[in-house]
C-alpha cells in the first residue's frame, strides 16, 4: 500500500527568542515492512547549520542549529512510503528457548538486547497483567503478544491526550485508560516482565488519520523475535502491525523516538500548532 502524509508544525512565541539545537525524527524507515519512495524535510527559519545521522536504533535523525531570533519555528515533513508487510505472521521463529514465555535469548544476542529487556521499578500489578495473559495463551509467544494487544484494547479506555510524555505502565493500568502512548509502554513493561525484548514506536497510522478530527501521529510497540526480527503489535488496536502503519523512530525509550525536540532562551511563553495529512491506497 502507498501512503502519503503532510505533517506540519509551527510554534509561535510571544516575541522573539534564541533557538536552541533541533532534534527531528520525522523521517520513515526504510526496511523489510516499509519502502521510502521519497522525502522532504522544510525548516523555517532556515538553519544555519543542518545534519542527519543515524542513532543508536537506526532511526534518521535530523540536527539543526540556528543563529538568528525567530518569532516562529515551522517544521513540515512530507513523504511517500509504500508499505509491504501484507502479512505480519510471515516468519518462523527460530531461537527454540522464544518459543515459550517467560523467553531466554541466547548469547550473544541477549548481550545485545539487555537494554531493551531491561525493568524500571513497576507495581507487581503490571507482572501479574503480563502472566494473566501469557496463561491465558498457554505460554506460547506469538499468542502472548496477542493476547496481551487485545487486552489492553478491550479492558483499558483510549483517550486523547494532545502533549505530555508517555505515563508510567503501573498509572495506566491503574487508571483503565490512556493516549495510544500510555498504551505502548505498557506493552513494552509486560512484554520485559517476560522475558521478550521490547521498544517504543512512534509514526503513523492510516485508518485514524482519515478522520481529520483524529489525526495526529500514533505510537505502538515492537518485540525482537529471532527470524522475524523486531515486529510491531498495536495494542491500541488490539492487533499485529500491518500495511496501514508507517513507522519513523524506535527507541528503548520513549524520549529518544520523539518526533521534535529543541530548546529556547527568551519569550516565556509558545503555542503549537499541527497538522497531519494522510493519504493511502494500492
Amino acid at each position: 500500500m502507498k501512503i502519503s502524509v503532510t505533517h506540519s508544525t509551527r510554534y509561535r512565541y510571544c516575541g522573539p527568542v534564541r533557538l536552541g539545537l533541533h532534534i527531528l525524527r520525522l523521517r520513515p524507515r526504510h526496511d523489510g515492512a516499509q519502502r521510502l519512495l521519497c522525502h522532504e524535510l522544510r525548516i523555517d527559519p532556515r538553519p544555519a547549520v543542518s545534519t542527519q545521522a543515524t542513532d543508536q536504533d537506526g532511526n534518521v535523525v535530523a540536527h539543526a542549529w540556528f543563529e538568528e531570533p525567530a518569532s516562529a519555528l515551522e517544521v513540515e515533513s512530507r513523504f511517500s512510503v509504500e508499505t509491504l508487510r501484507e502479512n505480519p505472521f510471515d516468519f518462523l521463529v527460530a531461537v527454540e528457548p522464544l518459543l515459550i514465555a517467560p523467553a531466554a535469548y541466547p548469547e550473544p544476542l541477549r548481550s545485545i538486547l539487555e537494554p531493551y529487556l531491561a525493568r524500571r521499578p513497576e507495581p507487581a500489578a503490571v507482572g501479574d497483567f503480563a502472566q494473566a495473559a501469557a496463561e491465558a495463551a498457554a505460554w506460547k509467544t506469538t499468542p502472548f503478544l496477542m493476547e496481551l494487544a487485545g487486552r489492553i484494547c478491550r479492558r483499558l479506555r483510549p483517550i486523547a491526550r494532545a502533549e505530555g510524555p508517555p505515563l508510567a505502565a503501573g498509572e495506566t493500568l491503574s487508571a483503565g485508560k490512556g493516549a495510544c502512548r500510555d498504551f505502548a509502554v505498557l506493552f513494552c513493561s509486560a512484554c520485559r516482565s517476560v522475558g521478550l525484548a521490547a521498544r517504543f514506536v512512534s509514526g503513523y497510522e492510516l485508518e485514524a488519520a482519515r478522520d481529520p478530527g483524529r489525526a495526529s501521529m500514533h505510537a505502538w510497540a515492537e518485540v525482537y523475535l529471532p527470524g522475524g526480527g523486531w515486529r510491531g503489535f498495536d495494542p491500541s488496536q488490539g492487533l499485529a502491525v500491518g500495511l496501514s502503519h508507517v513507522a519513523v523512530a524506535a527507541a528503548r525509550d520513549p524520549e529518544m523516538a520523539t518526533p521534535i525536540a529543541g530548546s529556547y532562551r527568551g519569550s516565556e511563553a509558545s503555542t503549537m500548532e499541527t497538522s497531519i495529512r494522510m493519504v493511502g491506497g494500492d
